[in-house]
């Protein structure tokens, strides 16, 4: 007995252990991150190109980009799943009277709470400077009111800039003092651990379509550049460099 036993125990540690599988569910529709992650890459590069004429139409380009974006996160925020619904976010916000008068009594309001309205406010934040600043540009871009509102609009694009660090910083210290990456259902899609979808269905063709419509629009806008900008800009530059290679 005690051979065939020691036996098992051998045999039974040579066994390779089977993984387990994390578990997981999803909590953000395709569609959503794929707004998040557009509306960031346009607010990066318009930012990027603010200072520079040459880059002028890329900037005027990425801030009609942003507003198309946001128009679609209005629509979506009527007819898409709950939890991107604009009745969430208010539901969220409606806490925000109840918190101050915590904070004024000197009582430490609950962290789950806390967490959930300062992300609250960093988006509509966010969406509310997105439209000022579009706004802003479009009518600077016009010259409807001169240069009146160069400085509004340089204002507004600092202030969307604060904000938008606020929410990474956000982010990132949740993340730190959770030891759970909170960017990452941002990315895939899925949070870790138990319990339910929130989000039914994916709507990956939803993604797919508005990846699309952004890329045909940013070609289109590329053939539409005004002299001096865009693809022609560029073409006399090396044609300019070409010919004074030829000089030389």
């Amino acid at each position: 007995m005690g051979a065939m036993e020691g036996h098992m125990m051998v045999s039974s540690l040579n066994t390779p252990i089977a993984a387990t599988p994390r578990v997981s569910r999803r909590t953000v529709d395709a569609p959503t991150r794929m707004f998040h992650w557009l509306l960031a890459g346009c607010f990066a590069g318009a930012y990027a190109s603010a200072e520079s004429d040459h880059w002028r139409w890329l900037h005027v380009t990425l801030g009609y980009t942003m507003a198309g974006l946001l128009t679609w996160r209005v629509v979506w925020g009527l007819v898409g799943p709950r939890h991107v619904r604009w009745s969430a976010l208010l539901s969220k916000l409606r806490a925000l009277p109840g918190w101050l008068q915590q904070v004024g009594q000197a009582q430490v309001p609950p962290a789950r709470q806390t967490q959930n309205l300062g992300m609250a406010l960093a988006v509509l934040a966010i969406l509310v400077l997105v439209a000022l600043t579009t706004a802003s540009g479009y009518v600077l871009y016009q010259e409807w009111w001169g240069d009146a509102l160069e400085d509004v609009h340089e204002t507004l694009g600092n202030g969307l800039l604060l904000v938008v660090l606020g929410h990474i910083g956000l982010v990132l210290a949740l993340s730190a003092w959770r030891r759970q990456n909170h960017a990452w259902p941002m990315l895939t899609g899925r949070t870790a651990g138990p319990g339910p979808d929130l989000v039914k269905r994916n709507h990956g063709w939803l993604a797919a379509l508005m990846l699309v419509a952004v890329m045909g629009f940013w070609g289109w806008q590329w053939t539409q550049a005004p002299v001096g900008e865009g693809p022609a800009a560029t073409s006399h530059v090396h044609d300019h460099d070409h010919h004074d290679d030829d000089d030389d």
